[in-house]
């Protein structure tokens, strides 16, 4: 599942996860107006990435940053 998110992607998502696909979708838009143009354009790629997921998959995304996987 994490293959679809890049590590860039995965750093992102880590930082406004929430309980759920829609609150972290929420979170993410929420950010968008005090983003540069280049966290403004990956972030709309990680919120159409989110998009497609099922509420199931997302749950079971493990998102740790990437420094901290082992």
């Amino acid at each position: 599942m994490t293959d679809k998110f890049n590590v860039e992607e995965i750093n992102l998502l880590s930082i406004y996860r929430a309980d759920t696909r829609k609150e972290t979708i929420q979170n993410m838009n929420a950010a968008l107006p005090d983003m540069d143009e280049d966290m403004k354009e990956l972030t709309q790629e990680v919120l159409t990435k989110l998009q497609k997921l099922t509420e199931e998959e997302f749950t079971s995304l493990i998102l740790e940053p990437a420094d901290e996987i082992e």
